[in-house]
């Protein structure tokens, strides 16, 4: 299935191509990208083979490069060419290879079942045929491999994809409103994004979808590293035995983050 860029809008505010590429060269977001490489690599076992790698959403290459640096085959795909063009220019400058190219997340250019490792970070928000991504999600992969989403929480009060307090409690029609307005007069409420967050999820809504495609799911706590202070083993054993204690954790975080491995038909 191939991607038709042309019906997306593929370039957008300077501002927000500006922020996000400064983002991307900061010492936080980079070691960020090692740590969440470094627990996909743990989830999915293969021990140092080189791996096929999408990166979807790449952005300005961040989360590509890392990948790279350990010898990884990495695909990147991104519907703003700005940021695409900064990711090809920044790992041929590092000597790392990578394939950028401009596409949808509706429409991914892999064939089936031809990516060991597929992440989607901060991506699901923005499309309003999430489902469709999804899907393309659980295509690409093969048995055994691994989907790293992280996205909006429909429970959390704090979000950060509108200057706005308490934006994910909104009902339906105000948030209709405000995504108009960040579309036409208003771009600086969703820092001068062209697709704006329109959907807001819930961990249990995205496992349950993805249980359709044999795709078993892990949520953050279920993935967290317990070896740290003995606070925090206890705070995440509770956490992970008692329902209405991970359902309130859930409530206390900002974003949706999600793990999920594909089992063989």
């Amino acid at each position: 299935m191939q991607s038709n860029p042309t019906r997306w809008q593929t370039q957008t505010h300077t501002e927000f191509v500006d922020y996000y590429a400064r983002q991307s060269l900061t010492p936080e977001s980079q070691e960020r990208s090692r740590r969440l490489r470094d627990k996909l690599l743990a989830f999915h076992g293969q021990g140092c083979a080189p791996l096929n790698v999408a990166d979807i959403g790449c952005n300005a290459g961040t989360q590509s490069r890392v990948w790279a640096e350990l010898g990884h085959h990495v695909y990147g795909i991104d519907i703003n060419q700005d940021l695409v063009q900064i990711a090809h220019q920044r790992l041929r400058e590092a000597d790392l290879p990578a394939a950028f190219q401009l596409a949808s997340a509706t429409a991914l250019p892999f064939p089936d079942a031809s990516m060991d490792i597929c992440i989607a970070p901060e991506l699901l928000e923005h499309v309003a045929d999430w489902e469709t991504c999804l899907e393309e999600f659980a295509r690409i992969l093969r048995p055994g491999g691994i989907l790293f989403l992280s996205t909006t929480n429909r429970l959390c009060p704090v979000q950060h994809e509108f200057a706005l307090p308490l934006y994910s409690w909104y009902p339906g029609p105000l948030k209709r409103h405000y995504e108009r307005l960040a579309v036409t007069t208003r771009p600086e409420l969703a820092n001068y994004a062209a697709y704006p967050a329109v959907n807001w999820f819930t961990y249990f809504q995205l496992r349950d979808f993805l249980s359709r495609y044999r795709m078993q799911s892990y949520d953050r706590f279920d993935s967290m590293d317990a070896r740290q202070s003995l606070l925090r083993r206890l705070a995440l054993t509770v956490i992970r035995r008692i329902p209405p204690v991970r359902l309130l954790a859930h409530v206390f975080s900002p974003s949706t983050a999600l793990i999920a491995r594909k089992f063989s038909p």
